[in-house]
């Protein structure tokens, strides 16, 4: 079965999806479109859980509803919500990567702040956007705790880096070394190397698509929705 038939046979459907408040998700119809919101807030927990003080965003809630979402027979777009102050990387870049290889149609709107690993999680999108009053900090890989002081772990922390720099490279229009040049420069943050990017510099910079906010993203997952379905009535 194409997916055109799978999308057409799940509107005729009787059952809509659920809302999850507790994890940040729900689901909206409009224009006959079901549209899921997911939230990425706080800190992305990874292997360790943190202190019940900290706001987090667990990666085992949110990678089985990106499963969940990418097999729904009646939801039609993604909208990922990003107020982060960044985490774990390897549970950041894992959720990255799903989202940049779902067919549905995927949009994400930073809000606050989308720093360290919420932007990989920013660009994974086919569309990005952020409103003018958030920021994206831009800043190397970095690890808390105890560290051997041996050559291998310096080698450990550039090819987790160069992950993250070709993920970006490949997911926006920034390229590697301009995006580098952000992670290392000096004089900007206190006691620190990066770069803080407001929502015009995030999309001067190429690294987020489009400046706008909620009603911009969705009329973007709206007309990808439509261009679809035309696409399959075409056929």
């Amino acid at each position: 079965m194409s997916e055109c038939e799978n999308r057409s046979e799940g509107q005729n459907m009787e059952t809509e999806p659920e809302n999850d408040f507790e994890t940040g998700s729900i689901t909206v119809q409009k224009n006959g479109h079901f549209i899921h919101c997911l939230t990425i807030i706080g800190q992305i927990e990874g292997h360790y859980i943190l202190p019940s003080q900290n706001k987090t965003t667990k990666y085992e809630h949110v990678i089985p509803q990106l499963v969940a979402i990418e097999e729904s027979r009646e939801i039609e777009g993604l909208l990922i919500i990003l107020n982060t102050v960044g985490g774990d990387v390897e549970a950041g870049l894992a959720i990255a990567e799903l989202l940049s290889t779902m067919k549905t149609p995927t949009a994400s709107l930073v809000l606050g702040g989308g720093h360290s690993i919420g932007v990989p999680l920013a660009v994974s999108c086919r569309r990005s956007f952020i409103v003018p009053s958030a920021t994206m900090t831009v800043h190397p890989v970095r690890l808390n705790g105890l560290v051997l002081g041996v050559p291998q772990t310096l080698s450990y922390f550039e090819k987790m880096q160069d992950r993250i720099v070709n993920f970006v490279e490949c997911n926006s229009n920034i390229s590697a070394e301009d995006f580098r040049n952000l992670m290392m420069k000096t004089g900007e943050l206190i006691m620190d190397v990066g770069t803080v990017l407001d929502g015009d510099g995030a999309v001067r910079c190429g690294l987020i698509d489009e400046l706008g906010g909620l009603s911009n993203a969705l009329d973007y997952l709206n007309s990808v929705i439509e261009e679809g379905k035309k696409n399959c009535s075409g056929r």
